[in-house]
């Protein structure tokens, strides 16, 4: 995040320039959509170091969730952006003005398409490597600053060539409607991740596989299968059922064996197992998140 930071600082001033030199609304759009990658990548950083503190008393499952806090704030700092950007657009579309030091302008433009495009992809690796949805939402709103950045500069290059000055507020519109996009899409990641979203389908794989072994080598079953995750942490709660002459230690054993498994396969992952009875029917009455309350127990 300290890399995007700097990143943004440099590219912002670059396409400032840029801006001066040719007086491009697109290559302006270009760089406020900068300012908003600037923000973001100061707001991630704070949310970060949050999201990293470990638990305590009163966050007794951890902070992680501070990521998506981040995550809507850049998303809706994206969106901010999309309107000044359309705003000033619309302005250039009725005033068409003729543009300067077009050459010297678009240079400058693509060193920091170049900062950016190589600041994304380190972003995104080093997020799919942590399952940070920061660090990935950053990347990806870099990743779509460089495409951003390569309407622009092929628009200011037609106009160069055919002289048709609208293309130039016309590019700045398209820059903002695919802003609006990227805004949307990642404020829809924010909101699944602070509503619980079930872990992604290979990471569910992975439990299947895990389960299913349990199931042939040691005779037992599963239900009630919850999980979720939290910035980079994930949660997995499961009922572990088996043979109700198991002693509790046996049974324990088993659990012990099965939590290890899965974080030994999806590191920073909690893992929660209530051992029931195969034997016992209220075992099989305790798969919904709400358990009644009236359900008659073997023995009573």
């Amino acid at each position: 995040m300290l890399l995007a930071i700097v990143a943004s600082l440099l590219t912002i001033s670059l396409k400032a320039g840029a801006w001066a030199l040719t007086d491009s609304i697109g290559l302006l759009s270009d760089a406020a959509e900068g300012l908003t990658n600037l923000a973001a990548g100061v707001v991630g950083f704070w949310l970060l170091t949050v999201a990293a503190r470990p638990p305590d008393e009163e966050h007794a499952y951890g902070h992680s969730k501070a990521e998506y806090f981040s995550s809507g704030v850049e998303s809706s700092l994206i969106l901010v952006a999309a309107v000044g950007i359309a705003w000033f657009a619309l302005g250039r579309l009725l005033e068409p003005e003729p543009l300067e030091n077009v050459s010297l302008g678009l240079a400058v433009s693509v060193v920091a398409s170049i900062i950016n495009g190589a600041v994304a992809f380190v972003l995104l690796r080093e997020g799919r490597r942590i399952n940070s949805i920061t660090l990935t939402a950053d990347g990806r709103h870099l990743l779509t600053d460089v495409w951003t950045s390569a309407g622009v500069i092929v628009a200011i290059l037609l106009v160069g060539l055919t002289g048709w000055l609208i293309l130039d507020p016309v590019i700045a519109l398209v820059v903002a409607v695919n802003i609006v996009y990227t805004g949307i899409r990642l404020l829809n990641d924010s909101a699944h991740g602070l509503l619980d979203t079930a872990l992604p389908p290979a990471d569910q794989a992975v439990i299947a596989s895990v389960m299913t072994h349990y199931r042939d080598t040691e005779r037992v079953d599963f239900h009630a299968l919850r999980t979720r995750q939290a910035g980079q942490r994930r949660f997995i709660s499961m009922h572990v059922l088996v043979p109700g002459a198991w002693s509790v230690q046996r049974g324990h054993a088993l659990c012990e064996k099965i939590e290890r498994d899965l974080i030994a396969q999806l590191p920073k992952t909690t893992v929660f197992t209530h051992l029931e009875s195969l034997d016992d029917p209220a075992s099989w009455n305790d798969m919904e998140l709400d358990r009644p309350a009236d359900v008659p127990q073997v023995g009573a």
